[in-house]
């Protein structure tokens, strides 16, 4: 039972990142690394804010405000400085390991001893009694289905719109007066905002900062994206953001279940290169079977 609840605290932690990462994977077509940065840039941050006596919870505000800017600059050197789209992503994921660094003041910082999102004296009060084994599962859960519906709103506002229109179709947007650089920017920063967030709450369910906490995080946020479109996209009861969610509790599933089966925790990266191979070559697949059932309907 307890393998089950961390599989689901990690794999809705790990789905706010995946959320961020479909953004630009899925709506702008844009490969963002920047996001190996940016989710320790928010863990960093976190664990600073947590060690010197501030709210808990203010630091996911914080966070999310840092991620925007990491976007932002993201943004800003592809589309200002006109540097491809991944080489720009790669500078700042780059100059965000100095900048977590920095942040930090070292490479692994303990916040064991200190309040948190999790366990607080108000929370720990709320949650007393049988309820107290799934505190933190209860906690993440509502904030997982803030950031959803958050999300499900803005994308169906006229700035969602328009979002999603420059990953379709950049000459529309132009046509229509409108400025699709600052549209990508303005994705980026909400995208890495989101991942910066996901930072921030794995610090403090893991009780600590690690500078090598982000490494690999680009391929579990798209491995979580592929599962959850390929495996529930096309069920009519679930939009994108709940099938990354799933798609994202699934992928931790499956590497617990991994490592359960005998693999060692040193494996981990190994694990993840293979699952996320897997599951791309499983999605190319269903997407080429579905392909052919759509031709032989139009025939």
């Amino acid at each position: 039972m307890t393998l089950v609840i961390s599989v689901f605290e990690q794999g809705m932690i790990y789905a706010i990142m995946a959320l961020g990462m479909y953004i630009t994977y899925k709506i702008l077509d844009f490969p963002d690394m920047t996001v190996d940065g940016s989710f320790p840039l928010g863990a960093s941050l976190s664990a600073v804010l947590i060690s010197q006596g501030m709210n808990p919870y203010l630091t996911l505000l914080l966070s999310f405000a840092a991620g925007l800017v990491a976007g932002t600059i993201t943004g800003f050197i592809h589309v200002r400085l006109k540097v491809r789209d991944i080489l720009a992503s790669i500078i700042m994921m780059t100059a965000l390991y100095s900048v977590n660094l920095r942040i930090a003041g070292k490479a692994n910082l303990p916040i064991y001893n200190c309040d948190n999102i999790y366990s607080n004296p108000v929370t720990d009060a709320i949650f007393g009694g049988g309820v107290a084994p799934y505190q933190n599962l209860i906690i993440i859960a509502i904030i997982v289905i803030l950031v959803k519906c958050a999300l499900d709103w803005y994308l169906k506002t006229k700035s969602g719109y328009l979002l999603k229109a420059v990953g379709d179709n950049e000459t529309l947007v132009t046509s229509l007066g409108i400025d699709k650089g600052k549209v990508k920017i303005l994705g980026l920063a909400i995208a890495n905002g989101l991942v910066a967030m996901s930072g921030s709450m794995f610090a403090q369910q893991q009780r600590f900062f690690d500078a090598s906490m982000g490494v690999g995080t680009a391929v579990i946020g798209l491995a979580s994206v592929i599962i959850g479109t390929a495996l529930f996209g096309q069920v009519s009861l679930f939009n994108f953001s709940l099938s990354v969610i799933l798609g994202s509790i699934l992928y931790k599933g499956c590497v617990a279940a991994a490592i359960r089966l005998g693999l060692q925790s040193s494996d981990l990266k190994l694990i993840t290169a293979v699952l996320f191979l897997l599951i791309l070559v499983i999605s190319m697949r269903i997407e080429k079977y579905q392909g052919r059932v759509k031709r032989k309907e139009r025939a």
